[in-house]
């Protein structure tokens, strides 16, 4: 049942409430977690096509980054006890094949190997400054599935026909993002571009920006790693994150101009003390910050406690017909369409959708599609733009795009 209504609430620009949004950064311990879990799923999706030319049953999306013991200092310090990571799920391990003779053949899928490696590289990518052999322990607890799931998978695998949803769950998104929201998005993105690590090579790859804002004053706290091998001493630690600081001021002029911002940069610092963010690795799971999967951002790159959220855990859950994943990632989507079809007709999009376990992912049981049209414009023009894109979006070819999409790790899902 699909259900289009004007919403009864002003856009987010215009509340009277404090905006709140986070974003973990690429290196913070729970987003780790979040790439680590996604990349396992798209590798077995890969494995499974090349060698059986289908997808099997799998959901990795439990995984855990047990923080370490460490002790930095200026100019380098010592890792005492590495961090630990472990990807835990289900995924279909023998497979029974058909010979050319008719007989049958028991293939055996390298789960471990493939979940191993794929978490090197994962953080390979992710960290400048973590030595894979020293400083990190990996490891895997990946099992086969249970009869019942896996069999709403394998009703639904076939290219031709349409995937049932295998629970009963909701996804949600919303569109456009507000100016707190774009500029915590993107002054992670910032702090952890390669362009910027080339000029404050301090800078680790743990970020943590928070924003809030009260009508038009947006402040800005970061929370940003540093790695001790490239700080002598207090002086310069200071100058780093003052590079820091003034790196997302002037992005912030750029990006929403019209709002009063202030940053700071690891505020719980205590200089004559000498309390510091300090890292080796430029993370903080070095010395005991822990990370899991789906305690961090949703799908669409943020965490929002003013918005609609689903706490469901989008990474590493099969791209197939786990609802938990295809609906968060497909709410955004939809959202993010109407608002561009509108072209200035539409100020806000908020999408609900809930499945049903065993019910075709085309055919929801629920779907809700919030509308705030702009001042003087028609609700019955703007209703029917969203429900031509809903159609769309909702057909098994689109389906069957965001499969293929996914699997190419070519959707934001952190």
């Amino acid at each position: 049942m699909l259900k289009i209504t004007r919403a009864n609430f002003l856009p987010i620009e215009k509340s009277e409430f404090p905006e709140l949004v986070e974003r973990k950064g690429i290196g913070h311990p729970d987003t780790v977690c979040d790439a680590v879990a996604d990349a396992c799923s798209r590798a077995l999706c890969l494995y499974y096509l090349e060698h059986f030319g289908r997808v099997y049953h799998h959901n990795v999306d439990k995984a855990a980054l047990v923080g370490g013991t460490a002790k930095p200092e200026f100019g380098g310090g010592l890792i005492i006890q590495p961090q630990y990571f472990l990807i835990v799920g289900r995924a279909i391990n023998q497979i029974l094949t058909e010979c050319g003779d008719g007989t049958n053949k028991l293939e055996y899928v390298p789960i471990p190997t493939i979940c191993l490696e794929t978490q090197r590289k994962v953080l390979s990518n992710i960290f400048r400054n973590l030595d894979l052999n020293k400083d990190i322990q990996f490891d895997y607890a990946v099992r086969p599935g249970s009869i019942d799931l896996t069999g709403v998978f394998d009703e639904s695998h076939h290219t031709e026909e349409v995937p049932l949803a295998n629970d009963t769950s909701f996804g949600v998104g919303y569109a456009p993002y507000s100016d707190v929201e774009k500029i915590a998005l993107e002054a992670e993105r910032l702090i952890n571009s390669n362009k910027f690590k080339k000029k404050c090579k301090a800078s680790g790859e743990d970020i943590k920006v928070m924003v809030e804002r009260i009508e038009n004053e947006v402040g800005i706290t970061v929370a940003a790693a540093m790695v001790s091998k490239y700080i002598k001493d207090a002086s310069e630690y200071v100058s780093y994150t003052n590079q820091i600081r003034d790196a997302i001021l002037d992005l912030a002029s750029d990006v929403i101009p019209e709002r009063d911002v202030n940053c700071q940069v690891n505020v719980a610092d205590n200089i004559e003390k000498g309390i510091m963010y300090l890292t080796i690795t430029g993370a903080s799971s070095e010395a005991g910050d822990d990370g899991e999967v789906g305690r961090g951002n949703r799908s669409n790159g943020l965490i929002t406690p003013c918005r609609p959220m689903s706490l469901e855990a989008v990474c590493g859950k099969n791209p197939i017909n786990h609802v938990g994943k295809l609906y968060n990632v497909l709410g955004t989507e939809i959202s993010r369409e109407i608002f561009q079809q509108g072209q200035g007709d539409i100020l806000e999009v908020h999408v609900k959708l809930l499945s049903q376990i065993g019910r075709p992912i085309t055919d929801p049981w629920i779907s809700s599609i919030e509308l705030i049209p702009a001042d003087n414009v028609s609700f019955d023009s703007v209703k029917k733009i969203a429900n031509e894109v809903y159609d769309r979006k909702m057909s098994k070819e689109s389906f069957l795009n965001l499969r293929k999409r996914l699997i190419a790790g070519e959707v934001q899902v952190y």
